[in-house]
């Protein structure tokens, strides 16, 4: 069966790998285009267009699914198109060209966290369970009927990063065996039922700590924005990041920011009780240990994060 595939960023690279090993005539890759990374702003394929690239696969690279990405699909003459994680909508023009149509690995329960960030939001809300389903793409945002379905527990220190590489690897195997199914006509979708959330890309905002939350809440939001966008806090004015923090049950009576030492651990209040820091950023500085952090100040007294 002849397979395009469509995505763009890490995460979608083992279903690739998945689609070759098992033995898919991958016709073509559909991805974003190269992108400027690092502070040299380097043109950078995207992760997928490189692995295409070591497999010998066409790659149509296109920011948006437009009449001549189109084409280009429709010369490539595939059964059925699998996308993960391409970053783009796909138009009717272009979903109507596979005979089987475009099967889609999204890494969330659906209908829960229909959208662009379902791993993340998941993390953010407290879920304890989460997992991946494919389905079949349509024009309505992952509205499509639901072919199979794989759960995951979400660990209670996962960050967004850690669930959705462990999500990316159990998927690619559940897309093989969706298009195969397909292949040998015994694959059937069923309509999607429950409740509905929405899970829209993070920005920068969302990584802001509020340090008047609970504990709970901000050691959620730290760890379901880590690694992108990053969490973060206002010191002294400047931006700070800071990779996810710890609860610390233990202390409490510290006023929300307030960051103090406590047994060698750095601490900060929160709205119930306190949290500790992991590793910190300072403004125009590399991560660092917490410690290593507070060693450099002459003292935590005073210190507050906003």
């Amino acid at each position: 069966m002849r397979v395009l595939f469509a995505g763009t960023p890490a995460v979608a690279v083992p279903s690739l790998n998945a689609l070759v090993e098992a033995g898919f005539d991958v016709v073509a890759v559909l991805t974003r285009p190269d992108a400027p990374i690092g502070r040299k702003r380097v043109l950078t394929p995207s992760p997928v267009a490189a692995r295409a690239a070591e497999l010998g696969i066409d790659v149509i690279r296109a920011s948006r699914v437009d009449a001549e990405a189109t084409a280009r699909i429709a010369e490539a003459a595939p059964d059925v198109a699998a996308i993960v994680a391409y970053g783009g909508l796909v138009p009717p023009a272009a979903l109507g060209i596979p005979r089987h149509g475009w099967v889609n690995l999204h890494f969330s329960l659906l209908p829960a966290w229909r959208g662009a960030a379902p791993v993340q939001r998941a993390v953010m809300a407290g879920d304890d369970i989460t997992g991946a389903v494919t389905f079949q793409l349509e024009e309505g945002l992952d509205t499509g009927p639901v072919f199979g379905t794989l759960t995951e527990t979400v660990g209670q220190e996962d960050t967004a990063g850690e669930l959705l590489e462990r999500l990316s690897r159990s998927g690619a195997v559940l897309l093989a065996q969706t298009l195969s199914a397909i292949q040998a006509g015994k694959a059937s979708a069923v309509p999607q039922s429950g409740d509905v959330s929405l899970a829209p890309k993070l920005t920068l905002e969302d990584g802001r700590l509020n340090w008047t939350h609970p504990a709970l809440a901000i050691s959620r939001q730290a760890r379901g924005v880590t690694p992108e966008p990053g969490a973060w806090t206002i010191l002294g004015g400047q931006r700070v990041k800071l990779e996810p923090v710890r609860l610390r049950s233990d202390v409490d009576g510290l006023a929300p920011g307030a960051v103090s030492l406590h047994r060698k651990s750095v601490l900060v209040g929160t709205g119930s009780h306190a949290v500790e820091l992991t590793r910190i950023q300072p403004a125009g500085k590399k991560m660092m240990s917490a410690a290593d952090w507070a060693r450099g100040l002459a003292s935590l007294e005073g210190v507050v994060f906003e």
